[in-house]
Formats: structure tokens, C-alpha cells, sequence
């Protein structure tokens, strides 16, 4: 097994937004703003290829599917889709992807799975041969949508997934109705967060050296470990701080590891406490964990 930490495009979102109601001058040392005060966010993929030569990607990111003026209102940059640059950089294209694990469908987690925008061209959904895995009830939030996030959804996404024959639903108890994911486990197992999204999807992948868990917006980068600290997106902060005080009492004691897509530094971090019994990930180089 091998596990590749896969960059892609970059975005910028409002400060406050993400920090919630930390004040402002707690969060700009984590993530210090620009003048519209705006934070640097990556939007990174996992890869995972294992020894009998399947590729399992964990997210999308944003890709460029959107137009210059949705580029620039989110800070989209580079220009180009730099996933499919980062995966040709591990020797795959997009048609070498087996299964596309999405915690959620949330633009900047699932754009990537569409073209580079091109003027007067219909987007097309890449990742030719992969199913495309989403748990039951984000599914459903996805396509009926609520006024409170509506807008980070992408309607010709969510058809295009569905037309595609290669979607697949995964139940709360972890059940669902694709035979390939037969091989997908003990290796990977999957649960359920509410708090930021309904049916967010929580994937671990366990490895002798301690689970690491891509850990979606449930913990968006380092800092989101201190447990008061929410996004202004969440759905559910209260609930959030819940799932998220389990999840890291668990992995501390199973020597637990956090992939963050959008910690513009840090892709992944060991679980860890201190004297005043506050959470935090210190730098873990992927590589190690590869077995």
C-alpha cells in the first residue's frame, strides 16, 4: 500500500467565515488574511494504490470548473486543473482511478471530478471507469438542497453523477450495493459526521502504525483540532464539537493520524494532547505510513 498526498487548485475564503466565532484576532496568527480578508485554503486529494494495483483517490478538491468570475470571487487559482498534473506526477491519469471516495459533495471537495471550464463547452465529468462513493443522506441533501447551502452545490455535477451509472450510495451501517467495495475492506471503513453537513463522509484507513482518517470538514486543517473552534459554514456547531471531541479522544488513543484537505501547510498530522489537555497533530511525512 502505498498513500500520495495530492495537491490541488487552491482557494481563498473569508476568514471569519472559516474560523466561526473565534475572534478575529485569535485566528489571523493561525491563517493570517489578505486585505479582503480572505485565508489561503488548499483543497488536497489522497491517494491510495494498493499492492494488487488498485488507485483509490479520497476527494477531488475544486478543480477549475468554474468561470473566471467564480474563480476570482473564491480565490480559485491556478488557472488550469492541477489535480490531474498531480496525478500524472505518481505516473496515473484520471481513467487509471478506480473509486473516488467523496466525503461530501460541496464544491471545493468535488469540482475536481469536472473538466476545466472552456467557454460554450457543457462541463464533462472525468474519471472515466471510477465509482463515484457518497454516503446515502448527503446524497439526498445534495439533490434537494436548503437555502442555508444550496449554493455549494452543483446541480450539472449531481446529474452527471447519476447519469453516469457509476455512483454508488453507502448506508449509515456502512452497507451498500457495489461488490467492488468487498476488497475496499478492513482496509477502509467509513462513518458518518452531521454536524457540518448531513451525511458527511468520514473515511479511515487502517494501517498497522495507528488509522488516518480523511478527515473532511469535520477538522478542515490543524488549527480546527482546538475543539471550540467551528466554520461559520457548519450546519450544526454544537454537534460538530461533539463528533469532533470523539473522534480525537479515539485516535489519541490509537495513535491516530488526521489527512487535512484544507490545511494550506500541513497535509498530515499525528493526534496528540497537551498539558492543559488541549488537542493538537504534530507533522506526519506520509511516506512512513506507506506499507
Amino acid at each position: 500500500m502505498k498513500l500520495y498526498s495530492l495537491e490541488g487548485n487552491v482557494q481563498k475564503l473569508d476568514g471569519g467565515a472559516m474560523y466561526g466565532n473565534a475572534p478575529r484576532e485569535m485566528w489571523r496568527q493561525w491563517s493570517p488574511p489578505d486585505e479582503m480578508n480572505r485565508i489561503p485554503l488548499a483543497c488536497r486529494s489522497l491517494l491510495l494504490r494498493t499492492d494488487d494495483g488498485r488507485n483509490i483517490l479520497f476527494e477531488a478538491g475544486i478543480g477549475a470548473f468554474f468561470d473566471d468570475k467564480m474563480k476570482e470571487r473564491y480565490g480559485v487559482s491556478p488557472a488550469g486543473h492541477v489535480l490531474l498534473h498531480s496525478l500524472q506526477q505518481t505516473g496515473l491519469t484520471d481513467a487509471d482511478i478506480d473509486m473516488v471516495v467523496l466525503s461530501h459533495l460541496h464544491f471545493d471537495h468535488a469540482g475536481g471530478l469536472l473538466s476545466e471550464f472552456s467557454a460554450g463547452a457543457e462541463p464533462r465529468l472525468l474519471f472515466p471507469k471510477a465509482e463515484f462513493i457518497v454516503g446515502a443522506m448527503h446524497w439526498e441533501r445534495a439533490r434537494s438542497g436548503h437555502q442555508r447551502d444550496k449554493a455549494s452545490f452543483v446541480p450539472v455535477l449531481n446529474a452527471l453523477l447519476e447519469k453516469s451509472g457509476r455512483l454508488v450510495l453507502v448506508r449509515e451501517d456502512g452497507s451498500c450495493k457495489s461488490r467492488n467495495m468487498s476488497w475496499l475492506s478492513p482496509l477502509v471503513t467509513f462513518s458518518f459526521s452531521n454536524g457540518h453537513t448531513p451525511g458527511l463522509m468520514i473515511s479511515r484507513i487502517n494501517i498497522p502504525s495507528g488509522p488516518l482518517v480523511f478527515v473532511a470538514d469535520l477538522i478542515p486543517g490543524s488549527p480546527w483540532t482546538h475543539i471550540p473552534i467551528t466554520m461559520g459554514y457548519d450546519r450544526f456547531p454544537e454537534l460538530l464539537i461533539s463528533e469532533k471531541t470523539a473522534l480525537l479522544k479515539d485516535l489519541l488513543r490509537s495513535g491516530g493520524k488526521l489527512f487535512f484537505t484544507h490545511d494550506p501547510v500541513m497535509p498530515c498530522g499525528l493526534v496528540k494532547i497537551d498539558e492543559k489537555g488541549r488537542y493538537f497533530v504534530s507533522p506526519v511525512d506520509l511516506e512512513s505510513l506507506n506499507c
